[in-house]
């Protein structure tokens, strides 16, 4: 049986899949690079680590595709400073992501086995800048604010209280939609941290698994 070259694997994606996909930011491109991806897929998926597809994980959850994953992190603009929040660890890999670009990560996973286990992944790549916290994000509650908060997961409206917990011109990064037709959105706190004052950029479309409990309500045709 062939073993598969994970590190020549991983430069064709981000040179076949990501950058083609406008992902131009240099300390994106290298992190992507450089980071194991395969470190962070369950073994039954590991050859699949670097193809263009989303890859599943326990609770019908998903790990996102390369290309989505590479725009999530360029449209954040994470400097080395930041303090970032994720909302839905999942398999770690893009916390992992995260931890490399900003000074510092909490990761918020709704599913205990999931955080556990990106836990230990995340140590394995000596990764020591995130805290991964087992909470849901549509009642977890904080007086911090960070710099940016990426959203792994999709959602029908965005909660308000999300955009409270960005610093004044922070930037928060979340599909939006009703699925199939969504789309990615950078929405940008105002100086004075004005929810009202929030801007929103739409990026591009997409689909993706809603959040728990962040899909939309059911409407009842008569």
């Amino acid at each position: 049986m062939t073993t598969l070259d994970y590190a020549k694997a991983r430069e064709l994606m981000v040179e076949q899949q990501v950058r083609p996909w406008d992902v131009l930011d240099p300390r994106v491109l290298d992190v992507l690079a450089a980071l194991p991806r395969e470190a962070f897929v369950d073994e039954a998926h590991r050859n699949l680590a670097y193809t263009d597809v989303q890859l599943p994980l326990a609770h019908g959850e998903f790990m996102m595709k390369p290309v989505l994953e590479g725009r999530t992190l360029q449209s954040l603009a994470v400097d080395p400073t930041d303090d970032v929040l994720e909302i839905g660890t999942g398999s770690g890999y893009l916390t992992a992501c995260l931890g490399r670009l900003a000074r510092e990560v909490v990761s918020l996973e709704c599913h205990a086995d999931l955080a556990a286990t990106a836990r230990k992944r995340l140590a394995a790549q000596s990764i020591n800048n995130v805290q991964v916290v087992d909470a849901d994000a549509l009642t977890y509650r904080t007086d911090r604010r960070f710099n940016a908060i990426c959203v792994t997961g999709a959602v029908s409206e965005i909660p308000p209280q999300w955009l409270q917990w960005l610093q004044p011109n922070g930037r928060l990064f979340v599909v939006r939609g009703r699925s199939p037709a969504m789309e990615g959105l950078r929405v940008t706190a105002g100086e004075r941290n004005d929810v009202n004052a929030a801007r929103i950029q739409s990026l591009f479309e997409t689909d993706l698994p809603y959040l728990v409990g962040a899909a939309p309500t059911p409407a009842f045709e008569f």
